[in-house]
């Protein structure tokens, strides 16, 4: 997996664990379109937003973007910052999650408030413990910022509600799922691509010759495979796809491929299947996987939520009116080289306590 693979997968990873009380990260670029936002210089010392009568400071931005840059540094070290990867440095894609993540908090916060739900004095009370557990991890870094630990229990505060209001929003959410319909299968194929990418990702089809050339070496694997050949041994040798071995449920894969699959028994061989990508030989290894279908259960779960709070917070953003501090944000940068790594993050912290 090339360095370029696993940037994209670690901000991935890091995207989604940023906001574990929530799946509602679908679509935040539209969300972001519809809400109405102000460029202002009326601000106090240090605001960098203010969404309706909730504020953020920009140490709130620094707290997210150092426990999730200790994140970075561990895999990629320093230097990762400043590179460029698809016109956009690390860094701006850091501030550019981090803003999101932020407003995205103070917005369920004001759902929680017309919601009439705020936190009892257990929640605030594990709030000021996270604080004081977190704030003492910034000091040991050897580089805290301007961060108190009351901006901190503030900041856990915010969190806490937004998780619980999330939870209430999804709390009539189904979570029976059947086996059929969380069923995980693992198959092995052999791809024949018709088509490449160019250099910014985009799909260019082959010419028809050179897909009936892939389309005959199809033919030629699948007739070796059907007389009995050893078709680990097939793949080593045909396969064009950097991956052999797909785990995977309803849903979660290209329609014809998933099809295919499924209606497969263990040990059996498709036919070749067409898709986007090129044709496909495939051969079930399992036609059910219940430690994979639990896995499954659990991931249907959340997207359910996921949509169910949606459908809440897509009407409710809208109409909430923001201003953001630009020129504050523009020159506020990262700055790695301060003091160590975090032993936990932020989001860490959160979970141990709470």
């Amino acid at each position: 997996m090339t360095d370029r693979v696993r940037l994209r997968v670690l901000l991935t990873v890091l995207m989604l664990c940023v906001l574990s009380v929530s799946g509602c990260r679908k679509k935040e670029e539209d969300k972001a379109e519809k809400t109405d936002v102000v460029l202002t210089t009326a601000f106090e010392e240090n605001e960098l937003f203010r969404i309706e009568d909730r504020n953020c400071l920009i140490d709130e931005a620094y707290v997210y973007m150092k426990s999730a840059g200790s994140r970075y540094q561990d895999v990629f070290g320093k230097d990762i910052w400043k590179q460029n990867f698809g016109g956009k440095t690390l860094e701006k894609e850091l501030k550019d999650t981090t803003l999101a993540r932020l407003a995205q908090i103070k917005s369920m916060d004001l759902l929680a408030t017309e919601w009439n739900i705020a936190l009892d004095e257990a929640e605030e009370e594990k709030a000021g413990k996270a604080a004081a557990d977190f704030y003492k991890l910034l000091k040991e870094s050897g580089d805290k910022g301007n961060v108190t630990e009351e901006l901190l229990k503030v900041m856990y505060s915010d969190y806490a509600l937004a998780d619980k209001i999330y939870n209430e929003v999804t709390r009539n959410v189904n979570p029976e799922i059947s086996d059929d319909e969380a069923r995980s299968i693992t198959v092995k194929q052999i791809l024949f691509r018709t088509s490449s990418l160019d250099e910014k990702g985009n799909r260019k089809e082959y010419s028809e010759h050179d897909k009936e050339d892939a389309h005959d070496r199809a033919r030629e694997c699948l007739k070796k495979a059907l007389d009995g050949a050893d078709f680990d041994s097939l793949t080593e040798k045909f396969n064009e796809d950097d991956q052999n071995t797909y785990t995977f449920g309803k849903g979660m894969m290209p329609e014809e491929f998933e099809k295919a699959a499924f209606n497969l028994g263990t040990g059996e061989i498709s036919d070749i299947i067409e898709t986007e990508y090129g044709y496909h030989i495939i051969k079930c290894v399992s036609a059910f996987d219940q430690e994979e279908t639990d896995k499954n259960k659990e991931r249907i779960v959340k997207e359910r939520k996921k949509e169910a709070f949606n459908r809440v917070y897509d009407e409710f953003v809208p109409s909430l009116h923001s201003n953001l501090n630009e020129e504050l944000w523009d020159s506020f940068e990262y700055e790695p080289d301060a003091g160590k790594g975090l032993e936990k993050s932020f989001f860490e912290v959160f979970d141990e306590v709470f």
